[in-house]
Order: C-alpha cells, then sequence, then structure tokens
C-alpha cells in the first residue's frame, strides 16, 4: 500500500517520487516506470477520435489514484483519489487515512483546520468540502438530508454514522467543478498551472514553433523556447528565440538549441545483407539524428557533410506508435498551394496555415491533394506487431505528412530536395 503525502494545489507524492500539478504526461509515466513492482496495473484512457476534447487519464486500480491530463497541453490539472481504502494519505506529516484511521468529517476538519461550509450536490447525493486546491466528497443518503444545509454538521446521523471520505481531488486554485469519479466521456474542468520549476530539468521548452518557407520550399524553423531562470527556485526565463536552417552544422545546431537529448544513427541498409560483396565492403556511415524531446523535434544530418537535410516535427497524440517520447512541437507552418494546371481560369488559392490540432481531411481538401498515400507501418525489434496500426504518409512539396486513422497529423518532415543548392550561412538568432 503506498503511503503518499498531499500538498494542496501542488502534488502527492513521497520522498522518493511525486506527482506535480502541471507536469508532463511523460514525466508522470516515467515515475511509474521507475515504480515497477511498487505501483502495478496502470491503464492509460483517452479517446481515439477526439483526442483534444477528452481527458487524458492514468489510472492506477491497485492504488485507487487517477491522474487526469488536459489533452491540448498534455500537463497534469487534476489529481483523484478515488478509492481511498488503497492508500494511505497524509498532511504535513498528519496521517488522516489508512486501514487504522478512518477519514471522518472529524478526522478532516482536526488534520486540515476550519474551512467554509461545503457544497451539496442533491442529484449524486454528494457534500463536498473544499479547501484551497483541495476537496474531499463525503457520500450522504438521501434520508439524512434537511431541507435546508448550512453544512455537513447540519445534517443528523446516527450514532456512529458521521460521513466518511469517498473521494479526494488535489488541483489548483481555489475550486472546481464537482465532477462525476469517471472521466473518459468529457473534459474536467480545473485552472491549468504553468509547468513547475521542479519539472524543467535544466531543458528547453517551446512555446512556438515557426515553419520559415519561401513560396514553395521550407528555408528552415524559428523557435520560441523557455527554460528555467539561472539561479535556483527563479523565476522562468522566455524569450529565446532560435533559427536553424537547412545546411547548419551539427555544432551551429548544438550552439541554437543545446545538446540534444539523444543522438541516433538511423539503421543499416537491411537490402546489403544478401548481396555477396556485403561483407567485403565497410559499411557506410550513417546519417544521424539529433533528438529534442521536449521540442518535440528531430533535426537530420548528413553523415558525409555533417549538415541538416530534414527536420521532424511530432504532434504526440495518444494512439500512435511514437505516443509519449516527445512533447507537442506546438508549430505554425503557412504554404502556398501549387498553381492549378488544369484550368487557367480558375480562382487562385490563398495560403493554408497548419498547425499541431489541424485535420489531414481539412489541409487536404485546402491544398488538393490528389496523390494516394504511402502506408506506414512500424514494428519493434521484440515485438513485431504495432497495437496502434498503420499510418498514412501523403507527399507534398518538400513536406511529408504522417496521418493517423483519425486524420490528426502524427508528423510532419520537412526535407530538402535533391540538387537543391545547401545553406551554409552561420545560424542566426531572430
Amino acid at each position: 500500500m503506498l503511503d503518499l503525502e498531499i500538498v494542496p494545489e501542488r502534488s502527492l507524492g513521497c520522498d522518493a517520487w511525486e506527482f506535480v500539478l502541471g507536469m508532463h504526461f511523460s514525466q508522470s509515466v516515467a515515475i511509474i516506470q521507475s515504480q515497477v513492482g511498487t505501483i502495478r496495473g496502470v491503464q492509460v484512457l483517452y479517446s481515439d477520435q477526439n483526442p483534444l476534447s477528452v481527458d487524458l487519464v492514468i489510472n492506477m486500480p491497485q492504488d485507487g489514484i487517477r491522474l487526469i491530463f488536459d489533452p491540448v497541453a498534455q500537463r497534469l490539472k487534476i489529481i483523484e483519489i478515488y478509492n481511498m481504502k488503497l492508500v494511505k494519505l497524509r498532511y504535513s506529516g498528519m496521517c488522516f487515512n489508512s486501514p487504522e484511521i478512518t477519514p471522518s468529517i472529524e478526522q478532516v476538519e482536526h488534520c486540515f483546520g476550519a474551512t467554509h461550509p461545503g457544497l451539496y450536490d442533491s442529484q449524486r447525493h454528494l457534500f463536498a468540502l473544499n479547501f484551497r486546491g483541495l476537496s474531499f466528497y463525503f457520500p450522504v443518503d438521501s434520508k439524512f438530508e434537511p431541507g435546508y444545509a448550512h453544512g455537513l454538521g447540519s445534517l443528523q446521523f446516527p450514532n456512529g454514522g458521521s460521513p466518511v471520505v469517498s473521494r479526494t481531488t488535489i488541483y489548483y486554485g481555489s475550486q472546481h467543478q464537482m465532477s462525476n469519479s469517471s472521466h473518459s466521456s468529457g473534459r474536467c474542468t480545473a485552472p491549468l498551472p504553468e509547468l513547475p520549476l521542479s519539472c524543467y530539468r535544466q531543458q528547453l521548452h517551446l512555446r512556438r514553433c515557426d515553419v520559415l518557407r519561401s513560396p514553395s520550399s521550407t528555408l528552415g524553423l524559428r523557435l520560441h523556447m523557455y527554460t528555467e531562470g539561472a539561479s535556483r527556485g527563479s523565476s522562468v526565463s522566455l524569450g529565446a528565440r532560435r533559427v536553424v536552417r537547412f545546411g547548419d552544422s551539427c555544432q551551429a545546431v548544438s550552439r541554437a538549441l543545446c545538446a540534444p537529448a539523444r543522438l541516433y544513427y538511423k539503421a543499416d541498409d537491411k537490402m546489403r545483407i544478401p548481396r555477396p560483396t556485403a561483407r567485403r565492403r565497410p559499411p557506410p556511415a550513417s546519417d544521424y539524428f539529433f533528438n529534442y524531446f521536449t521540442l518535440g523535434l528531430d533535426v537530420l544530418f548528413d553523415a558525409r557533410t555533417h549538415r541538416v537535410k530534414k527536420f521532424v516535427l511530432h504532434t504526440n497524440y495518444p494512439g500512435h506508435y511514437n505516443f509519449n517520447m516527445y512533447h507537442r512541437c506546438e508549430f505554425e507552418l503557412t504554404v502556398q498551394p501549387d498553381k492549378c494546371e488544369s484550368n487557367a481560369l480558375v480562382e487562385s488559392r490563398g495560403a493554408v496555415t497548419i498547425t499541431a490540432y489541424s485535420k489531414w481531411e481539412t489541409v487536404s481538401r485546402a491544398l488538393r491533394v490528389c496523390e494516394r498515400p504511402v502506408v506506414l507501418n512500424r514494428a519493434s525489434s521484440t515485438n513485431t506487431t504495432n497495437p496502434f496500426g498503420s499510418t498514412f504518409c501523403y507527399g507534398y512539396q518538400d513536406m511529408i505528412f504522417e496521418v493517423m486513422s483519425n486524420n490528426y497529423i502524427a508528423s510532419i518532415t520537412l526535407y530538402q530536395p535533391e540538387g537543391s543548392r545547401p545553406h551554409y550561412a552561420v545560424n542566426s538568432i531572430a
């Protein structure tokens, strides 16, 4: 049984780890993965068809805890303990819920002190006792309801029938809307705090990514980034805008975006294995990626020139093979559609703006994409099946759009066409 400390309006955790309001989904998963054997039977709940309108939820049924994330920002907004019998809870070192201690109204008031009169929901027969950043829910039998209740103290119970907490929620702000215990059918309202300083971990995070383009080709990216302040515990340092372009060296990209989270070399060409000369020739140098997981970005470098040849922007939708590997890249891409060659009298189309939240059916209609897609099947080396199914890749100008079955864009690859003149300018700060 987990023994956890509640910090209202902030977190739930212990000395070794804590779930902090505002932390990214991937950081919560990393905590759970570090506690294998202690935290078991974890479920991830999301909507396949409406990933932006339904909350993203991590459910821990064996511990009675549910973590509710904003589906757009993918950051933790509510921590819910929905089964009080499966966990020990403390506040300021004082235990108020355990197999030996019943979380009655008297116990809660003794531990947390006085508060305003609670709110009563007559439809669900629940009484909510609200502190700042913390709420306790007490089920009340309808036969004990008065005509008008001034608080839990006005409710009449038989001897020993004092109400007991059935559910506890931790959130940011003064109060959130009382809701059902199941959050799979919609969004649970609560203010979303900024990313806590404890979650920066000396990494850059992305505000916005502008794709720099000429009328029909990509030049590079302008990234608006932020990180923690220089001194420990200081406020967030904002306003860093860095530009990376095709043809930039790996040193220039490292200066602009700092060192990558990971260096990844592209896999060897498996088609070389059957060739009789494959064993006699040394393998060629491999192109390599700089992976920036908190920026939602990959940068591919040419093995020979060590200069940028591709950018990959990730949207991190649940149900995708790479979900939880990257933060969502908040990009804005403006594309000028190709001219219509079939009829010169057709009115020219305006520019199309594409973001991480655009649906492909809208984008393809605006760009009039008629090409049939290439089906992309992913499989790991240890498990040849992909539980999320295939995605579909559409090429347009110098871009490749990877589209999921729900019509959301999983990633966009921006590449430099063969034969185009490389850009070797020194990286600039806009």
